[in-house]
């Protein structure tokens, strides 16, 4: 009977309303999480008959549809801690949950979040206060991230930070820029060259972060007779304090004198085939100190940049050098490509880890778990894993939570239809009830 149809339709509305209203409050109560993606329920008309003209009709009734809209971003809300993670764009970071840790490759679940308030732990683990651990590629004692496979979690680690760690950084690159006089490549008959010698002390630091020295010392070159114009030469000497001051280098300088290039570089010679060579091209000579090697810059040719001869004044004008003495971890942060960055008290900074972007074709698809977290599922497709920036993925933001997205006013609206809704439906049950009470008294 249409009428028994009737009361499965008021059954059915009052279920799609309670579903709803289950909707509601769920984003209500979230209003506040950072993070937390709406809610919506969807309703669905169900036919049965529906043939024009046939004389009657039966209620199908409706059925309700969930779904969370994980691809709708929240406002981004700035905080104080530089581990507070959120996503301007698309993408989402890979997490894992703490039970899981000491699973390996593929054994270990990857779960994804757009947000997440990171801090180390007592083994140095950044996670949440809920427990999930943030995952990504090691850098290596350089700094540098190698090549990883994109489409699989097998080379995902924990972030991990040692607070109490102390680095240093060896010393690779230095450049010299002085001037030399040109006055004393003149003829000077009560001057040895050996007086007018130019020394200079450079500090570096070795690979366990010890100071050591370069020195290096200028001599001229004199002309012969007092009618003889100047030589424009030297002598570059260069010792290393590590090597017990051994002679690592020695070259002959030689300086253009034309009105064009005047005072710069015109040729750079090693006064045995045992020393490194000069690289005219870059001004560079590729040392070897006791740690290893260390690029020294003293200008190409014709560079007034590099190593000059003017006027009649000794002076160091650009001496700078990389590296850093041992010093302790001060703070971590995580810049907009997902590079995770150590700071020490030295002002050197070194690369630890790098965070990429997980990316799925239906982010709607994606499994809900809790604590914000998402499970990729057949519906959302396979994940990829991008730099942040790159391709579909929009940047990471430090000192920064994503909000919910829920819209209050909204949702209060909506709660205030469902209630209208569901109140219609019960009043609908209500006269079916009566309908059939009606019925039943004709009988008697």
């Amino acid at each position: 009977m249409t009428i028994s149809s009737s009361l499965s339709a008021g059954v059915a509305g009052l279920n799609a309303n309670a579903t709803r209203l289950a909707t509601i409050s769920d984003n209500i109560a979230n209003s506040g999480t950072y993070g937390y993606k709406t809610a919506t329920a969807d309703f669905e008309a169900m036919v049965i008959g529906g043939v024009a003209g046939a004389g009657t009709y039966s209620a199908g009734g409706v059925r309700a549809t969930t779904q969370r809209l994980i691809d709708e971003n929240g406002p981004l809300i700035s905080t104080s801690n530089p581990l507070d993670i959120a996503i301007s764009g698309s993408g989402m970071l890979p997490v894992t949950e703490e039970a899981y840790l000491n699973y390996s490759g593929d054994d270990k679940p990857m779960l994804v979040t757009t947000t997440g308030s990171f801090r180390a732990d007592k083994d140095g683990i950044l996670k949440t206060e809920t427990g999930l651990v943030l995952l990504g590629w090691p850098a290596d004692a350089d700094g540098n991230v190698g090549s990883y496979p994109r489409d699989t979690v097998t080379s995902l680690e924990p972030v991990t930070v040692q607070v109490n760690q102390q680095s240093g950084d060896p010393t690779t690159e230095m450049n010299l820029g002085v001037n030399l006089p040109a006055t004393s490549t003149e003829f000077d008959a009560d001057l040895d060259p050996v007086d007018l010698a130019e020394s200079l002390s450079i500090e570096y630091f070795g690979n366990l972060g010890t100071s050591e020295s370069v020195d290096v010392t200028f001599t001229p070159s004199e002309p012969a007779l007092a009618t003889d114009p100047a030589t424009n030469t030297w002598t570059m000497e260069i010792r290393d304090s590590a090597s017990s001051d051994a002679v690592i280098g020695e070259y002959t300088l030689v300086f253009d004198d034309s009105r064009s290039n005047g005072g710069t570089l015109l040729s750079v010679t090693p006064t045995n085939v045992a020393y490194p060579s000069y690289d005219s091209a870059e001004g560079t000579i590729g040392l070897t100190v006791a740690g290893g090697p260390l690029e020294l810059t003293i200008g190409a040719l014709g560079d007034a940049k590099g190593l000059t001869q003017l006027s009649d004044s000794f002076a160091p004008v650009s001496i700078t050098k990389d590296g850093s003495p041992v010093g302790n971890l001060t703070s971590v942060e995580m810049d907009e490509n997902g590079y995770v960055t150590a700071t020490y008290d030295t002002g050197f900074t070194r690369t630890i880890f790098q965070v990429p972007l997980v990316d799925v074709p239906n982010p709607n698809g994606l499994i809900s778990k809790s604590n914000q977290t998402y499970q990729v599922s057949p519906e959302s497709g396979s994940f990829f894993l991008w730099d942040a920036g790159d391709g579909p993925t929009g940047e990471v933001a430090g000192f920064t939570r994503e909000g919910s997205t829920t819209d209050v006013a909204g949702e209060l609206t909506n709660l205030i239809e469902t209630q209208r809704a569901y109140s219609s439906n019960a009043k609908v049950i209500q006269t079916v009830d009566e309908m059939l009470q009606e019925t039943t008294n004709i009988k008697r």
